[in-house]
């Protein structure tokens, strides 16, 4: 499938519709390339993804990629989940949001490309103090296929099983993730993927 009918594809999707067309058209303006970019539409500077269209169950939002970084006087950022250390996102429950939001939105957009012509880049020293619970040592420690399939997963594979396992407030909780991710690190899979 072409890129072009990929960004058919996704601006068609019935969920967010008006609001995707309308936050595409705000980036587009800020001359912003398109590209499709794990599913969603994504907006690149000089060959660095930017900014990422979601719609999601109950709001649609722009996703910045280097969002930390961004000065946030209006505090409209919103940290998607508790381990996302890069991402921030605008989020939005309507169209008429959107158009009220409208110089925020490109403010923050202009914000984000001036961090890509400045060079920013984000800090991920968190992502490399990984702490592995108990019951995942264990379980490498005890199976040596295990430990080796999971030693040749990607670093942010590795991380997400960690992760995953470790939000877990009880023990039998964070063995049974272990053995239902046994197959998938087995395969060379990440957490979410298929």
């Amino acid at each position: 499938m072409s890129e072009k009918s990929e960004v058919k594809k996704l601006l068609d999707q019935k969920n967010w519709q008006e609001e995707r067309k309308k936050l595409r058209s705000l980036i587009l303006d800020c001359d912003l390339q398109e590209a499709v970019k794990w599913g969603k539409l994504c907006y690149r500077f000089n060959d660095s993804n930017v900014v990422i269209i979601y719609g999601m169950k109950n709001y649609c939002a722009l996703g910045f990629l280097k969002g930390s970084l961004l000065e946030d006087d209006d505090e409209v950022l919103v940290q998607p989940g508790k381990h996302s250390q890069a991402m921030r996102q605008l989020r939005f429950e309507g169209l008429e949001q959107i158009e009220d939001r409208e110089a925020q939105i490109r403010e923050y957009i202009g914000k984000a490309i001036q961090a890509e012509k400045d060079g920013l880049a984000v800090d991920f020293d968190e992502k490399d103090d990984l702490e592995y619970p108990d019951e995942l040592q264990d379980a490498l420690d005890d199976d040596s296929e295990l430990a080796e399939a999971f030693e040749e997963l990607t670093p942010g594979r590795q991380r997400g099983y960690v992760l995953h396992i470790s939000d877990a407030k009880k023990s039998e909780t964070r063995e049974r993730r272990i053995e239902k991710a046994r197959s998938k690190i087995m395969r060379g899979k990440g957490i979410n993927e298929r």
